[in-house]
């Protein structure tokens, strides 16, 4: 029996010690991160005291080892919304954000929602902290997160968001970055999400790196009506860089990513799985190095109507690279799927002396290795 014990107690310190810190390290862009770094880990057990370790101005290591979940605890709004895509059940309504629908969809039908305010804006995370999950266990839901108004140094690693007004465009975002720096998150699920999944603002997001992270687009509401989720990433800063690696986009529709306003981004290693719209749309002022990517079952892995930007896309392992990023890009793969067209060696100057990931070859490993719990 005693030995017994001490196995059990070894055992349950080993889990605490993988639980309470950082997993790897971050690739690309905002691979000099270092988070709540060595602080002494804390486990908050409420919605309010998540909030509280997550906004306050100390430098933290938050686990989450159970739900939490925001809905309900703000109290619901009921307001006009609008059905600019359909009125069937499947299709998204809109909220009339900032006289969205009045502005924007004046002749769409109009119905009255009621949605839960939780969603409507993030929980704010400030500087130097480390929000990392316990194995499946760490999961928000109702709210997403947001590093705002200049906080910097921000790990966010093995947590879901989920659950966030999904029937409703407008009702939130799931991870929101604007004006900030060593932005890292990394094994993240995102799923039945309003709005987008991660957005970056207008302001300059200096240095952020998407990795390994499981979009999941599939809900029962959507902007183009099918079970496939149009708003994804959108991109819109100024002079951010952003790596995007290993990420899985799972039944999406659109925007995945949208990249415009003096982006550059490096997408390398992600898998689009049945996508029925586009992929990237790519405007005026976006970067995009995409090499190592996989495309199944999507019908056009870059938007070309609206396409205003710059990109490199490798066909094949590409030379070309080398005397940009020191070594050859690596080929893109593409199975039942459109090609990403309009590739350009110009943008490869925005990329020299930055720091980029690495990349292997195009496969669809992050169908499986990507998302929470597969640390």
């Amino acid at each position: 029996m005693k030995y017994s014990a001490v196995l059990t107690t070894v055992a349950t310190l080993a889990a605490q010690v993988v639980a309470t810190s950082v997993s790897g390290t971050a690739e690309g862009f905002a691979s000099s991160v270092t988070g709540g770094g060595s602080a002494t880990a804390v486990y908050p057990t409420s919605t309010d005291e998540l909030v509280s370790y997550l906004g306050d101005d100390e430098e933290r290591v938050i686990v989450l080892n159970t739900t939490f979940d925001f809905r309900e605890t703000e109290g619901t709004s009921t307001d006009t919304g609008c059905t600019p895509w359909g009125t069937g059940s499947a299709c998204q309504i809109a909220i009339n954000k900032d006289d969205w629908c009045t502005n924007y969809q004046p002749d769409a039908a109009t119905t009255s929602i009621t949605y839960d305010n939780a969603g409507s804006l993030g929980i704010t995370v400030n500087s130097n902290k480390s929000l990392i999950g316990e194995g499946s266990k760490g999961v928000i839901k109702g709210k997403g997160l947001r590093m705002v108004s200049g906080v910097e140094n921000i790990i966010i690693q093995n947590i879901a968001v989920t659950d966030i007004n999904p029937q409703y465009v407008w009702g939130g975002d799931g991870i929101t970055i604007n004006d900030a720096d060593l932005i890292w998150v990394d094994h993240v699920t995102t799923a039945r999400i309003g709005r987008q999944h991660y957005v970056l603002g207008t302001e300059a997001d200096n240095r952020v790196t998407l990795s390994n992270n499981y979009i999941n687009g599939e809900s029962d509401w959507s902007a183009t009506c099918d079970g496939h989720h149009y708003w994804n990433v959108y991109l819109d800063g100024s002079s951010d860089k952003v790596t995007m690696k290993g990420n899985y986009f799972y039944k999406t529709s659109g925007r995945a990513p949208k990249v415009q306003s003096n982006t550059y981004l490096h997408a390398v290693n992600n898998f689009w799985y049945s996508n029925t719209n586009h992929a990237f749309e790519i405007g005026e002022g976006g970067y995009v190095l995409a090499e190592g990517n996989t495309f199944q079952d999507v019908t056009a892995p870059v938007e070309s109507s609206s396409f205003a930007g710059e990109l490199f896309s490798s066909s094949s392992d590409s030379s070309t690279c080398s005397s940009y990023i020191g070594r050859s890009c690596v080929a893109n793969s593409f199975t039942n799927s459109g090609d990403l067209s309009g590739s350009t060696a110009d943008v490869l100057s925005k990329f020299k002396g930055e720091t980029v990931a690495d990349a292997d070859a195009a496969s669809t490993s992050p169908s499986t290795s990507a998302g929470q719990g597969n640390l």
